[in-house]
């Protein structure tokens, strides 16, 4: 069952920041992968801007129990749930039974893992790529399809797909991890539009470079690295106005949109140069 803690400082929920009114805040937000680095950013995010019940799943009890008292003296009512989200029978069951008795607004799909090709460019296990699908793409998935029932029977409610800059084009480190994101946006874009006329509204959020472990694990360069807690306004903030894809930094964004549209010997090249090399 899950853990449901409460937050006991009341009146903190009512601090939002600046930019923030009741209308762009969600009273319920679900996040999975909130363990990480821009999940746990965003669980605090959403708690200051005055968020009444944060729903967080992850593998990491400690790491749960931690952003549960920190969102909790902000005034979150915080539910915890401990689940490897590679079990999607068992996601969607958890998810069916939040959608009943919680009704999130706002489900952030933000479970993810990575692989790379090794310090000796040996190339990716086949068993790290399975696991890795079954995280970055078919347990994204489970979710969007697990939450449409409950959000089709109130006619309201969104979901967010985190992607990756990386969906832009295939960096030689990391080829699965981003198929997976291109697959996610692909995927995100295509649901958007499936259910615009159901009252549903689905964004996709690419990210460049930040600060969380996965990333610092990551070879190669890393451009514009932004901290967690920037990354999760900014994600807050498209979400809230309903933006089709919420893309950052812009430097690199349009840097990896170019690499995506001009001819791959080029883009290659170009990589290569910046010093990906796989």
């Amino acid at each position: 069952m899950p853990t449901i803690i409460t937050g006991h400082n009341p009146i903190a929920r009512f601090s939002m920041t600046p930019s923030s009114t009741s209308a762009d805040v969600p009273a319920c937000v679900l996040i999975t992968g909130a363990t990480g680095g821009i999940g746990g950013a965003l669980a605090l995010e959403y708690a200051r801007a005055g968020t009444s019940t944060l729903i967080l799943q992850g593998r990491n009890r400690a790491r749960l129990d931690e952003l549960a008292k920190a969102c909790g003296k902000l005034g979150a009512r915080v539910v915890l749930h401990e689940l490897d989200v590679r079990n999607h029978d068992a996601l969607m069951q958890w998810l069916a039974d939040m959608g009943a008795a919680e009704a999130p607004g706002l489900v952030i799909a933000n479970a993810g893992v990575n692989i790379n090709t090794g310090p000796q460019q040996q190339g990716e296990g086949w068993d790290d790529m399975h696991r890795l699908f079954d995280v970055n793409v078919k347990a994204v998935m489970a979710t969007v399809q697990a939450c449409i029932p409950a959000m089709r029977a109130r006619g309201e409610g969104q979901i967010a797909l985190v992607s990756s800059l990386a969906a832009w084009r295939g960096l030689p480190e990391t080829p699965s991890y981003s198929a997976s994101k291109a697959a996610v946006k692909v995927y995100g874009e295509a649901m958007r539009d499936l259910l615009a006329g159901e009252g549903i509204k689905v964004n996709v959020i690419m990210p460049g470079y930040v600060e969380s472990q996965m990333c610092f694990d990551m070879p190669g360069p890393k451009p514009f690295l932004w901290k967690a807690d920037r990354a999760a306004r900014v994600i807050r903030r498209g979400l809230a106005r309903n933006r089709a894809r919420i893309s950052f930094p812009f430097p690199l964004n349009l840097g990896c949109f170019l690499l995506a549209v001009i001819h791959p010997a080029l883009s290659g090249w170009i990589l290569k140069r910046l010093g990906y090399r796989g």
